[in-house]
């Protein structure tokens, strides 16, 4: 392995920090030392020890002193360290050291065979830590590669879920204008109407699309706008749909507040309940089709409340709607609500929540 075992030996006697250099050479060792406590300091504070070789008795700072202030500093307080003394070999001074977080006691004489076999037994354990440290280095850099991977794939489904929407309105654009085309039926107002409309999906998805690259993006510009834009924008792009369906749809601006955010993401979220809703209700086969959708100020709260009456869900099932890929329709993904949520609460910090009514369910968005 490329990186040796680093020792610092710290002795206010020079001629006994080269002796135990001598004594600890053959190992292939790192060895660095220090005449005194501050130069020991500046010397774990510059480079990576791995075990201290350390004097008790010295002059201004002594061995006692030294350990209990590098106990003290998070960066060193975990290097372990020998003391080797001729002087406090009692019982009192070898419980001072240990109550200190000291490993080991060596006395002088130093026993050369005892100190280099000490020594090769934290080696040892130092290269079996390294080893264990690198798997765990690279089984976190496979959970990471990983969890990217995975959330490169929750996005996809999401931006093909969000796509699908203006896809299929797309798809019956092209059904009424060849159905007026068959039918004799094709003038100048259905070429009209047929191509703003076809342009406001594309711009949608051309947006979503831009939205989503710009969705985990911290430094994302975010800027004051007001709901009624966005009740605009949404029935700009869904009232086309709540016509064919015959969805008696109700928009109610009670506070005509403003945002700080980004426009297209809270559009987003209205456009996914209301197709909600919209799939509901043909799937129940719901003649008297009602969608709600309020804004209004209480107490200095600004809310936006979806309501429909498209039969709601089980109450059990409530907690479970904004899982992701938790559905309830056949052909569901279980990203929409999943997504909806994500919004409001990273983008708006915001609240969300849902209750069940008699015949459907509300939404209730607290800003």
């Amino acid at each position: 392995m490329s990186e040796k075992f680093s020792v610092l030996i710290l002795d206010d006697v020079q001629e006994n920090i080269y002796s135990l250099e001598l004594l600890i050479e053959d190992l292939n060792l790192n060895i660095y030392s220090a005449l005194n406590a501050n130069d020991a300091i500046a010397i774990l504070m510059k480079d990576s020890i791995d075990l201290i070789l350390c004097d008790i008795q010295m002059p201004d700072i002594d061995g006692f002193q030294f350990v209990e202030y590098i106990k003290k500093i998070d960066k060193l307080k975990d290097i372990p360290v020998i003391f080797i003394t001729g002087i406090y070999d009692k019982d009192f001074y070898q419980k001072r050291g240990y109550d200190l977080g000291v490993i080991e006691y060596i006395s002088k004489p130093i026993d050369d065979v005892l100190l280099t076999s000490k020594l090769k037994t934290y080696i040892d354990l130092f290269n079996k830590n390294k080893e264990i440290k690198s798997s765990l280095d690279e089984a976190n850099r496979l959970v990471a590669h990983n969890t990217k991977m995975a959330s490169m794939g929750e996005m996809i489904g999401v931006i093909s879920h969000q796509l699908k929407q203006p896809l299929n309105i797309l798809s019956i654009y092209c059904d009424d204008i060849k159905y007026s085309y068959e039918y004799n039926d094709l003038n100048d107002e259905t070429i009209k109407d047929f191509s703003e409309n076809t342009k406001n999906q594309i711009h949608y998805m051309r947006d979503t699309i831009d939205g989503f690259l710009n969705f985990f993006n911290p430094d994302k510009v975010k800027h004051e706008f007001n709901i009624k834009k966005v009740f605009d924008k949404t029935n700009e792009l869904l009232g086309s749909q709540l016509k064919k369906n015959n969805i008696d749809f109700q928009l109610q601006i009670i506070s005509d507040y403003s945002l700080k955010g980004t426009e297209m993401e809270l559009s987003q979220v209205l456009i996914n309940l209301i197709t909600n809703s919209i799939q509901a209700f043909n799937e129940k086969e719901i003649s008297n089709k009602i969608i709600e959708v309020v804004a209004f100020t209480n107490k200095d709260k600004n809310y936006l409340v979806i309501k429909d009456n498209a039969g709601g869900i089980e109450e059990e099932n409530l907690e479970k709607l904004f899982d992701p890929y938790y559905t309830t329709k056949k052909d569901g993904t279980g990203i929409g609500l999943y997504m909806v949520k994500l919004i409001i609460k990273n983008s708006f910090k915001a609240e969300l929540k849902v209750e069940k009514l008699e015949d459907g369910l509300r939404f209730v968005i607290q800003f």
